[in-house]
C-alpha cells in the first residue's frame, strides 16, 4: 500500500468503469484524476472524438464551462484581499449600470410589473449568487425576461462563445433588466459569475482573461487554461458531444475548430474556459493548500476558509436550487458548493468543488485529503449528474484505505 493510503487492488476499478461507460456509448472518452498528499493517478480511456482513431491523452483539452465559476470567485478574493474589493461594498461605483435596480413583482410577470430593490448588489452577493438574477429554466415564450434575456444575448443557456457581446455591452443589457429577486432574497445560479468577471476587469484595469492569466494561471503553470484554444494546441482539443433525448446517441455539439477557436469577445467568468486535467489539478491544489501549492501563494488561507464556508441561510436554500432538494445536503460558498450532509460514497462533511455541465467534475475533500477531477466531452442531459459521473466519484472513494 502507498503511503498516500490508495489500495493498488482498487485503483484498476476506475478504468475498469470508465471503459464500460465508453462501451456503452455514453461516452466518446474521459481522463480521470485522483490524486492524494502527492500521489496521483490518471486514467485515459477512448478518443477524442466518436469514430477518430486519435486516442485521447493526459493533456487533452476539454471545455470546463461552469468549473469556470471557482476560478472566477477566486480571482475576486485578491482583488478583496488587496483592498480593492470589499465583500459587503455596493457594486454601483464600478458598475453604475447595475445601480438604482427594479425587481419584478413576479418571475413570470411582464418586464414593466417592477418594485424597487430594496437595496443595492454588493461583492458578496455576486460570489453567493444572491444577486436577485440568474437561470430559469422555462420554454420559450412562457417567461417574458427569459425571452429578454436571449434577445440581449446576456449567453444564459448552455455556454455559446460566439453569442455574447463585449463586457461594456454585456453589462449595459444587463443593466437594461429588472432584477428577478429581491437582492440576498435567494440561491439564482450563473449570472453573478459573469458579472464578476466584467467586475474583475474594471476594478484591475486589465481585461478578464489578461488578469486570470497574470494572477493565477502563469503563477501556477496552468499552459493550457485559456478562455480559446489556439491553432499550435488544437489537436489536443477534444469534440464536444450532446446527448440526443429521443435516440439516446451522442450528437456533434462544438468542433476544435468552433467557437472555442478564438478570443471571445465576452470571456465568461461563468462558464468560459477550457483546461486539463493537471492544470485544473493545480488550483484545485492551492486550494487544498489553503491559498498556496508549493512556493506560490495565490490567496491566504482565511480566503480559502471562507469561499469554502456555506453562505446560505436556510430561508434562501428552502426556496433555492438547481434541482429539488439540492440544498437539502449541499450548501453554496463562493464559486463552489460544499457537502453538509453526508450521503455518498465520496464526500465527507466538508468537501467543495463543482461541475461542468459540457461534462465535467471536481472536489477537493479535505478530510481525507482526496482531489477528484473528472474531464469528458458528453455535456449533461440535467442538472443531476449523469452515471459516469456518480460512477467516478463511487471508485475514487473505494480507492482510499
Amino acid at each position: 500500500m502507498a503511503s498516500s493510503g490508495f489500495v493498488p487492488a482498487r485503483v484498476s476499478r476506475m478504468n475498469q468503469n470508465l471503459e464500460q461507460h465508453v462501451g456503452s456509448g455514453a461516452i466518446s472518452g474521459a481522463v480521470a484524476l485522483v490524486s492524494r498528499r502527492g500521489e496521483t493517478h490518471v486514467e485515459v480511456v477512448g478518443t477524442s472524438a466518436i469514430g477518430s482513431s486519435h486516442l485521447l491523452q493526459r493533456d487533452s483539452i476539454f471545455r470546463i464551462s461552469s468549473m469556470t465559476k471557482p476560478i472566477t470567485a477566486a480571482a475576486a478574493m485578491i482583488l478583496i484581499e488587496e483592498c480593492r474589493l470589499r465583500l459587503d461594498e455596493p457594486i454601483d461605483r464600478w458598475l453604475p449600470e447595475l445601480s438604482q435596480r427594479r425587481v419584478l413583482r413576479r418571475i413570470n410577470g411582464p418586464l414593466e410589473d417592477v418594485v424597487p430593490a430594496n437595496r443595492p448588489i454588493t461583492v458578496r452577493d455576486l460570489l453567493t449568487f444572491r444577486l436577485g438574477f440568474g437561470i430559469v429554466m422555462a420554454a420559450p415564450g412562457t417567461v417574458p425576461i427569459v425571452d429578454a434575456m436571449a434577445q440581449l444575448r446576456l449567453g444564459q443557456g448552455p455556454p455559446a462563445p460566439s453569442i455574447p457581446p463585449a463586457p461594456d455591452e454585456w453589462i449595459h443589457n444587463l443593466g437594461r433588466l429588472p432584477l428577478m429577486h429581491q437582492p440576498s432574497e435567494r440561491w439564482m445560479y450563473g449570472t453573478g459569475s459573469d458579472v464578476l468577471g466584467v467586475l474583475i476587469a474594471r476594478v484591475s484595469g486589465q481585461p478578464f482573461d489578461v488578469f486570470l492569466r497574470e494572477r493565477i494561471f502563469e503563477p501556477l503553470g496552468m499552459r493550457d487554461t485559456a478562455f480559446y484554444v489556439p491553432v499550435s494546441r488544437r489537436d489536443r482539443f477534444v469534440t464536444s458531444y450532446w446527448t440526443n433525448f429521443q435516440s439516446g446517441a451522442l450528437e456533434h455539439l462544438d468542433a476544435p475548430d468552433g467557437q472555442w477557436s478564438k478570443p471571445p469577445a465576452f470571456p465568461s467568468g461563468s462558464a468560459g474556459l477550457v483546461s486539463t486535467a493537471d492544470d485544473f489539478l493545480a488550483f484545485a491544489e492551492m486550494l487544498m493548500g489553503q491559498g498556496r501549492r508549493g512556493s506560490v501563494r495565490i490567496l491566504s488561507r482565511a480566503s480559502v476558509e471562507l469561499m469554502t464556508s456555506d453562505q446560505l441561510t436556510p430561508a434562501q436554500k428552502a426556496v433555492s436550487g438547481l434541482v429539488q432538494g439540492f440544498f437539502e445536503d449541499n450548501g453554496w460558498g463562493f464559486g463552489v458548493s460544499m457537502v453538509t450532509r453526508r450521503r455518498e460514497l465520496f464526500g465527507n462533511v466538508g468537501t467543495y468543488g463543482w461541475d461542468g455541465g459540457m461534462g465535467t467534475s471536481w472536489a477537493n475533500d479535505p478530510v481525507t485529503q482526496l482531489t477528484g477531477i473528472l474531464l469528458t466531452q458528453s455535456a449533461w442531459v440535467s442538472p443531476v449528474q449523469p452515471l459516469v459521473c456518480r460512477d467516478f466519484w463511487t471508485t475514487a472513494a473505494q480507492m482510499l484505505d
